[in-house]
Order: C-alpha cells, then structure tokens, then sequence
C-alpha cells in the first residue's frame, strides 16, 4: 500500500459540492491499494498511521501521535499514488489495484481505523473529490508498505 500523510489543521473532502468527511487537527492520508496488498497489509498501515509521531510535544519535538493529541483521520482513496512515468509523461496506473480490490482494502482499512479511533472521516471511493486542507508545518510523510 502507498500513503501519503499530511499533517493538518483542519482539512475536508467534498463531492459534487456535499461534503463527506471533514477533521479538525489530525491526519490526511491519501491512500493507493496494490494488486498484492491484502487485509493484513491494511491493518498494519492503520496501526502505523494511528503511532505516527508527527506532533510537536512540549518541547516543540515532533513525539506525539495523532492519538496522543486526539486528532482525526481523514483518509481519501487515491489510485494517482501508483503513477508509473517510466514511459513517458503521461502516467500509466497499472501499478495500482483493480477497483474491486482497491475498494474492499479502502473499506477494511476505514473499519480498522475506525475500530480503533474515535474520529475517522473518509472521501468517496472512485468519486471525483475536491480536497481542501490547511497543511500543518508543512509535514508530509510518504509511506510504502509492501506484502
């Protein structure tokens, strides 16, 4: 699975102008299945989003987890994420799952999340969504996480 987090202030997803999850202080995470990524990949990715240290403690050191600060989760599904340039300039997609796939580990990996923190928000898988967010730092981590 390929994620990239972004740490925000405030950040929301609208689709045809309804909004469909929106969060205060927490974590973005935009989030691409692959074809070899499985259930288990997704629960793992879940419990490294949820000990990611990317907020300052008292000491302005970044040490505290979107947990710690009682922060929210907003995660939007994004195939782009498995973009293939190696061709050319215009990307190829074939890196990323299938829909079928892609949308049962993007609905596992809610339901984790949301068993096990109090403030989970989501996009609209396969919608066209306009994301608005105020990036805080800025900090964005990508991560790979591979079967």
């Amino acid at each position: 699975m390929i994620a990239v987090v972004q740490r925000v202030a405030n950040a929301r997803v609208e689709v045809g102008g309804r909004v469909t999850g929106a969060i205060g202080r927490g974590l973005l995470v935009f989030v691409c299945a692959e074809p070899a990524d499985d259930e288990a990949l997704a629960d793992k990715l879940v419990a490294k989003l949820l000990k990611l240290r990317v907020f300052s403690d008292d000491a302005g050191r970044m040490n505290r987890s979107v947990v710690d600060v009682a922060g929210g989760l907003l995660v939007v599904s994004q195939f782009t994420l498995a973009a293939d340039l190696s061709g050319g300039n215009r990307p190829s997609f074939t890196g990323a799952a299938g829909p079928e796939l892609g949308r049962r580990l993007y609905e596992r990996l809610l339901a984790t999340a949301g068993a096990s923190h109090p403030e989970v928000a989501a996009g609209e898988f396969g919608a066209d969504m306009q994301v608005h967010l105020v990036n805080d730092g800025p900090v964005t981590i990508p991560i790979t996480l591979r079967a």
